[in-house]
């Protein structure tokens, strides 16, 4: 079996339990009551009704069918709603109670305007004809879990007419390190359980090593404090794009986000932290074009998707004004996500690891390269440097579907948290962190 067809057939045996849980009213509601989501993709579309108004609209994964009810109300002519789970039956019944008779009608301006298909989008069986406008809510946790982008995306290629328009248009990942003593106390607190040594008779300490793998290789889902970033991206420098006009299935399925920081404050960096702002251009060649912007960072009001962070195994210990490089690398997995790699170094000196190869020792691999660069130098000074180096990277991997959960943040008090509150340390001068210190390590 070829690596895509035995990818294809662990998605298929994974499908009944990820369509199971959209089909239930209690999860649907959730989102729906997510008041940015909703209200977001509600403004987008009733803002930019040239790309509704008379035109053949597709709904991909349509869920409740919210976003199909949307897209009527700006004047759609036809809408066809593409939900392969059951949540399709409770839409038909919804769309069909805009036919009842003697008075009964609920939602009548939906009255044949929604076809609904029960389908995957990827099913040859799906018959609609191209359309003018595609709308979808394909995110997940950190934008891709869940790779309903890539259905998206098919759909773009098979259905939307040249010159057509995707709601939304892109999706831009942010990165940021980020301290939180309390967070790796607690994951370490759960792994120590199997430090010990008589548990009911019986020796645990076999296990902990897997246990501390285990607990730091799960990814924590869920908002917080955003005064404990020790680096804040911007869009220019540290997004990272996905145009969804033009992306391919292969970008998709492996990608690498460059990670470039400068520390704002001393402190200790327990891992990276990760979310995303989604973007609905409209008609970006009409002057009546309305562009909507949608922020899930921790800045922002809440929504479901909250933030995801990557926690350390080893915190790494950084000065403000040092620079921080990296990187990302994300490869699908056969568990409708992501197994995700990332790799940083803390100074100017050291090479970063090739992402797509597999991890080497880092001291055997510093030795070489720097025995050949400056094959002049004694050993104990490279001995000295590999050390340093060992102690400023960190590289670990994180399975973005095995997600723990963090609500310990509940965002009170939050104009008397300062700083140093959360180990935090601003230099001397704060100017100095954002370049008036030359740091040369």
């Amino acid at each position: 079996m070829s690596s895509h067809a035995a990818e294809n057939a662990s998605n298929e045996a994974r499908d009944p339990a990820y369509f199971g849980y959209y089909a239930m009213l209690q999860h649907q509601q959730n989102m729906l009551q997510d008041t940015v989501r909703t209200s977001t993709y509600r403004s987008a579309i009733l803002l930019n009704t040239e790309c509704f108004e008379d035109k053949l609209v597709m709904d991909v994964g349509a869920g409740s069918g919210i976003l199909s009810y949307f897209a009527v109300q700006a004047g759609a002519k036809k809408v066809y709603a593409v939900e392969a789970s059951e949540m399709a039956t409770k839409m038909k019944k919804l769309v069909q109670a805009a036919s009842l008779p003697d008075g009964r009608a609920k939602n009548e301006f939906l009255k044949d305007k929604v076809e609904v298909i029960q389908s995957k989008i990827e099913d040859p069986s799906v018959k609609a004809p191209m359309v003018d406008t595609i709308i979808s809510e394909p995110i997940g946790v950190l934008l891709v879990h869940e790779r309903m982008i890539e259905s998206f995306i098919y759909a773009r290629d098979k259905f939307l007419k040249p010159g057509g328009h995707l709601f939304p248009n892109k999706g831009t990942m942010f990165l940021a390190p980020f301290t939180d003593a309390l967070l790796f106390t607690e994951t370490m607190g759960k792994a120590r359980f199997w430090e010990q040594d008589s548990f009911h008779g019986v020796d645990l300490t076999p296990l902990y090593p897997d246990a501390k793998t285990e607990m730091f290789g799960m990814p924590v889902v869920g908002h917080f404090d955003p005064k404990s970033l020790l680096a804040t991206p911007t869009a220019d420098i540290d997004g990272y794009e996905m145009d969804f006009n033009t992306i391919t299935m292969k970008a998709l399925r492996d990608f690498v986000v460059p990670i470039t920081w400068k520390a704002q404050y001393t402190g200790l960096m327990h891992g990276v932290a990760g979310w995303f702002d989604l973007t609905f251009s409209g008609n970006p060649e009409s002057e009546a074009s309305q562009p909507i912007e949608m922020s899930t960072g921790p800045s922002a009001e809440k929504t479901h998707w909250q933030q995801v962070r990557f926690l350390f195994r080893e915190p790494l210990a950084v000065n403000a004004g040092q620079n921080i490089r990296g990187w990302m690398h994300c490869v699908v997995n056969d568990m409708r996500s992501y197994t995700v790699d990332i790799e940083v170094i803390v100074g100017n000196y050291g090479e970063l690891s090739d992402p797509s190869e597999p991890f080497e020792p880092l001291l055997e691999k510093q030795a070489s390269a720097q025995s050949t660069r400056r094959g002049d130098q004694d050993e104990e000074t490279l001995e000295d440097e590999e050390d340093d180096l060992q102690f400023l990277r960190r590289r670990g991997r994180w399975e973005l579907h095995e997600q723990s959960y963090n609500y310990s943040y509940t965002g009170t008090n939050d104009l008397l948290t300062k700083p140093e509150h959360l180990c935090m340390y601003e230099p001397e001068n704060v100017d100095d962190a954002y370049g008036g210190i030359a740091y040369t390590n």
